[in-house]
């Protein structure tokens, strides 16, 4: 299917405007990638000013966007016309696809805290500064650490899966993955003790 494509700054009149929409929409279903291109184009801008004023981090905001154009091509044949325009559904689908990096963000530093807390028990009584500390020396020290062992935490903190999870997607025995698990938390508990250690030298 070969469809118009028109700029996104285009001024033309309300009806005209509908019928161009429509005609996206329909190459959409149709997996006509010209008219998925002239999609992003046209809602691209709208959605990632959305998902930066939720998030207030860009790149978290390019993240987001990008899923949201990726859902919406695997999701084509889910979208009905008659239950709304092409651009409604794609606002639906970045609103869905915030509150996901709003849960996985509330995800990730719980488990930070988490890491931080058994490195001191009396952490909750620590000022704010030092929580921050915390997590500046835990990402730092996540960066450092051997492959194997980096990749597995980085699957469990960013993408929130489980042990049994990461075992499966990259092939590894279980108990391969529960032995990186627990020797890079180990050494970024580590870390955060000698980070504290050398700020409180200074």
């Amino acid at each position: 299917m070969s469809t118009n494509v028109r700029p996104a700054t285009a001024l033309v009149p309300p009806s005209e405007e509908t019928r161009y929409e429509e005609d996206l929409a329909r190459g959409l279903v149709a997996a006509d990638e010209e008219a998925f291109a002239a999609i992003y184009r046209h809602w691209g801008s709208l959605v990632h000013t959305m998902a930066t004023r939720s998030l207030g981090d860009p790149h978290e905001a390019e993240d987001v966007t990008q899923q949201v154009f990726i859902g919406a091509w695997r999701g084509r044949q889910g979208f009905r016309p008659e239950r709304g325009a092409l651009g409604a559904w794609l606002v639906g689908i970045t609103r869905r696809k915030i509150v996901d990096a709003l849960a996985a963000r509330t995800r990730r530093l719980t488990l930070v805290d988490s890491v931080a807390r058994d490195c001191d028990p009396d952490r909750s009584l620590e000022p704010a500064p030092e929580a921050v500390l915390d997590r500046v020396l835990l990402v730092d020290a996540l960066s450092r650490l051997p492959r194997a062992q980096r990749e597995v935490l980085c699957m469990a903190f960013y993408e929130d899966l489980t042990q049994v999870q990461i075992a499966e997607r990259t092939g590894v025995p279980l108990g391969t993955v529960k032995s990186h698990a627990r020797r890079g938390l180990h050494r970024l508990r580590l870390a955060v003790d000698q980070g504290r250690t050398q700020d409180a030298d200074r």
